[in-house]
């Protein structure tokens, strides 16, 4: 994977940042603190069931519920208090399902505390909580500690036991499978994670989405590199603003990763906060997994409708508005499917010899008349 220069910034050496934000987001799911977010405005009628320890504990700076959709599978990383996955469980219904997942057994519990509450409001029960890293979902935390019970570590030894135990872990059970997700949802998290994770944290994301699937991610990012003083300081990293990603180095990290259509929802005009100079706003993305690597066998058409004189994949390939281009069936796929971020821009044009191949195979259905077109 290719190096983003924002992340490689000398990282604070003075305290241990996951800690640090541990210990805030614990107090912060016993007692109120508005510093933690910026103000979001979200859908009142699906705050209506919601208790009101929930709402108010609850920290964010953007809303990715508004891009879900009925019988999807969602997961939410970080999800605290659970608002975010109970907005969306009445969005995805019966059919869908809500995984939150969050490191912190405070905002677990207050999570877990109102879900047979809602469930009974709503009249089923399609949410679900799991302790994990975001950053490794592949490893079930309850159950590595509830081996670390068993077997308590007191040498170098049986440290490297209980690594190569949850290697098994993720291996054999892993929390978040491979290709199960249609849909990641995160909500002012990702700035949480230490700098030196953050590479594994995106392909995490990648790993989990279904081929097609999409991630949709609110989070605090800036116009220049932190300077040295925000990063050394434990209250700007817990309150989403040391760990904040350059706003263009933060879209290159989901090209990097594989991700396409890649596109800006919102944009805060007016910044969150600005320290030493430097602009922190809320952004909101989507980014969609890739599908099969496309092939160079190339017997579709598309047209591009403009407005853009031309225009560019993430494989290098241009269209130029109103010129019929040639393109690979995965690629094809890709631009045109019900789902696809480009459709809206695209014209789906059969190939000369797929219309061939079609003609060749239909039945002679002219019973004697002559058509229009012949000869």
């Amino acid at each position: 994977m290719k190096s983003t220069s924002s992340l490689t910034s000398s990282s604070p050496n003075n305290y241990d940042i996951e800690q640090e934000v541990l210990d805030r987001y614990q107090a912060g799911a016993k007692v109120q603190q508005p510093s933690l977010c910026c103000a979001v405005e979200y859908e009142d009628k699906y705050l209506e069931i919601l208790p009101q320890e929930i709402i108010e504990k609850d920290y964010g700076c953007g809303d990715p519920t508004l891009y879900i959709s009925e019988g999807e599978t969602v997961l939410d990383l970080g999800s605290g208090t659970g608002k975010n996955c109970y907005i969306i469980a009445q969005k995805v219904g019966e059919k869908g399902k809500v995984i939150g997942v969050d490191f912190n057994d405070e905002m677990l519990k207050l999570s877990r505390k109102y879900q047979s509450e809602i469930a009974n409001k709503l009249g089923f029960n399609n949410t679900k909580f799991v302790k994990g890293k975001i950053q490794d979902l592949a490893l079930d935390i309850e159950q590595a500690q509830h081996w670390l019970k068993q077997n308590p570590i007191e040498s170098i030894e049986q440290l490297s036991q209980f690594e190569t135990e949850c290697d098994r872990l993720r291996q054999e059970t892993p929390l978040i499978a491979d290709n199960t997700i249609d849909v990641v949802v995160s909500n002012c998290v990702l700035n949480l994670v230490r700098p030196q994770d953050k590479h594994q944290l995106f392909a995490e994301l990648y790993r989990v989405l279904k081929s097609g699937g999409r991630a949709v991610i609110s989070d605090i990012v800036c116009d220049q590199d932190p300077t040295s003083k925000i990063l050394n300081d434990p209250e700007l990293w817990t309150g989403c603003i040391a760990g904040a990603f350059r706003e263009d180095n933060f879209l290159k990290m989901f090209e990097e990763s594989g991700f396409y259509g890649i596109e800006i929802l919102k944009r805060e005009e007016k910044p969150w906060q600005v320290i030493d100079g430097i602009e922190f706003r809320s952004l909101t993305i989507r980014a969609y997994k890739s599908q099969k690597q496309a092939s160079s066998d190339f017997q579709q058409a598309v047209m591009y409708k403009g407005p853009w004189k031309r225009v560019e994949n993430e494989y290098g390939q241009s269209f130029y508005r109103g010129e019929k281009s040639m393109v690979s069936h995965e690629t094809y796929e890709t631009l045109t499917a019900p789902k696809s971020p480009y459709r809206e821009s695209i014209i789906a044009v059969s190939s000369q010899k797929k219309k061939l191949e079609e003609l060749a195979t239909e039945p002679n259905q002219s019973n004697g008349k002559t058509s229009c077109c012949s000869s």
